[in-house]
């Protein structure tokens, strides 16, 4: 197939022993409803147990990096609107899921996890803010002594990484968008899953969704190319034990892995 001809990306990145020395938990290590995805006290609870964590990142207009998950506020504060169109104050008088949690600043967590466990970075594009995105982080992240990795769904901003600052570890998220396909053209959806944008991003790793993990990209990308592979989201000691068997990095929630 031509998607495996042009399926690019690098292996044996030097943070890889220091990496997979963790399991990560996803948006933190939350507890609904008292303790919010992507809170502070999420986080705390992970570097408490010992472990990374995976995260996600947005640009807000006035360049203010925040940790949230969904650009749409309505989920997790209640909310109209869309985080990138706030600024830092706006930010600062939302509260998550009922709670009085305030969304984290991505400085507050980069200060919880500097010198202590692994953060996995997602940049959560929006409207082809990919480019500023990736600037702004990176440009945060040269200030910081802590182990990182960055991910994406979207190729561009893996790409722009690469381009800006070659040395991080970064990596193409991804899962089968035929069975799920998220309001997407099926020109993009086709791309998303076959990971066909790599060629230019060329990541160190693979995130794939653990129930779509066999799909040939991925397994030709790992497998064939050695590229390391993350799976997403972890639910289940059993999964877990298939993941980290087969070499992959866990990315869980919703469970204790260590119990």
């Amino acid at each position: 197939m031509l998607a495996d001809l042009i399926l690019k990306g690098r292996k044996d990145h030097p943070l890889w022993p220091a990496l997979r020395k963790y399991r990560y938990a996803h948006r933190g290590y939350h507890d609904k409803p008292q303790i919010p995805e992507n809170s502070l006290p999420a986080f705390r609870r992970a570097l408490e147990r010992g472990w990374g964590a995976e995260l996600d990142v947005h640009l807000l207009k006035d360049g203010t990096l925040a940790v949230f998950h969904d650009s749409d506020l309505k989920r997790c504060t209640g909310e109209e609107g869309t985080i990138e169109d706030l600024d830092r104050e706006q930010l600062a008088a939302l509260r998550l899921e009922g709670t009085d949690e305030h969304v984290p600043l991505f400085d507050e967590v980069l200060e919880l996890f500097e010198g202590k466990a692994p953060l996995i970075i997602e940049l959560k594009t929006y409207k082809g803010n990919h480019r500023a995105l990736a600037e702004a982080v990176c440009k945060r992240l040269d200030r910081y002594f802590g182990l990182f990795c960055i991910e994406s769904f979207d190729p561009r901003a893996v790409a722009d990484v690469k381009e800006l600052r070659p040395a991080i570890c970064r990596g193409q998220l991804a899962s089968d968008f035929m069975k799920d396909p998220e309001d997407l053209p099926l020109y993009q959806r086709v791309i998303l899953k076959n990971l066909l944008l790599d060629v230019k991003a060329r990541p160190d790793f693979i995130a794939y969704k653990f129930e779509d993990r066999k799909v040939r990209a991925n397994r030709r990308a790992v497998d064939k190319l050695g590229l390391q592979e993350v799976c997403w989201t972890i639910r289940s000691k059993l999964d877990l034990q298939i993941c980290e068997a087969a070499g992959a990095i866990p990315i869980f929630e919703k469970f204790d892995p260590d119990a």
